[in-house]
C-alpha cells in the first residue's frame, strides 16, 4: 500500500488525493528542489538516485488547438510530430505554460499527470512499458510519486504510444 506522509494525510497535493482515493500502490520521493537547476526532471533523477529513463517528465502541447499532456523520459524530449501523429492531429506545439498552468491547476516543474483541474487527453511513452515502475511529479517541484506505468495509464485514461526521443549522448 502507499507510504504516507504527514502531509499527504492532511490532504497532499491533488495527485496524491487522486491516488489514495483510488486506492492506488504508489511510493512518494520527496527532495531538496534547487530553483537553479536546468532541469526539473533531471534533478529529480539525481536526487532520488533513480536512472533518467524511469523518471518522466510531464509536457502539456497544443495538438490542432486541443491541449494534450505528454509524459516522456527525462532523459529524452517530446516527439512533436509522433504526438500529432498518435492521437490523429496534423501539428503540434508546446502549450503556452500560462495556459498549461491554468487548465492543469499546477506550476510548471509541477505538472503532474494525476490529478489535474481538467482532465486532458494523455498519452505516455511507450517506454514506460518496459519498467515496472516509473515516477512522475506529484504535483509541485521536488516531490514525486513512483508507480506502475499500468495504474498511470488507469488513473489518466493515458495510451501507451512511442512520442518520446531518445537523447543521443
Amino acid at each position: 500500500m502507499a507510504k504516507k506522509t504527514k502531509k499527504q494525510q492532511t490532504g497532499g497535493t491533488p495527485a496524491t488525493v487522486a491516488l489514495t482515493a483510488a486506492g492506488t500502490s504508489y511510493t512518494l520521493h520527496a527532495y531538496e528542489h534547487d530553483p537553479a537547476s536546468p532541469s526539473y526532471g533531471e534533478e529529480a533523477a539525481r536526487a532520488l538516485g533513480v536512472p533518467a529513463e524511469r523518471v518522466f517528465k510531464t509536457l502539456v502541447a497544443d495538438v490542432d488547438g486541443e491541449l494534450t499532456v505528454a509524459v516522456v523520459p527525462v532523459a529524452g524530449s517530446l516527439d512533436l510530430k509522433a504526438l500529432a501523429a498518435a492521437v490523429g492531429g496534423k501539428r503540434a506545439t508546446m502549450a503556452d505554460p500560462a495556459a498549461a498552468e491554468r487548465t492543469t491547476g499546477y506550476v510548471r516543474g509541477g505538472i503532474s499527470p494525476l490529478g489535474q483541474r481538467k482532465r486532458l487527453r494523455t498519452l505516455v511513452d511507450a517506454s514506460a512499458g518496459g519498467h515496472a515502475t516509473i515516477c512522475v511529479s506529484a504535483g509541485r517541484r521536488g516531490l514525486e510519486v513512483e508507480l506502475s506505468p499500468a495504474d498511470l495509464a488507469s488513473l489518466t485514461g493515458a495510451t501507451l504510444a512511442p512520442i518520446g526521443r531518445t537523447a543521443l549522448l
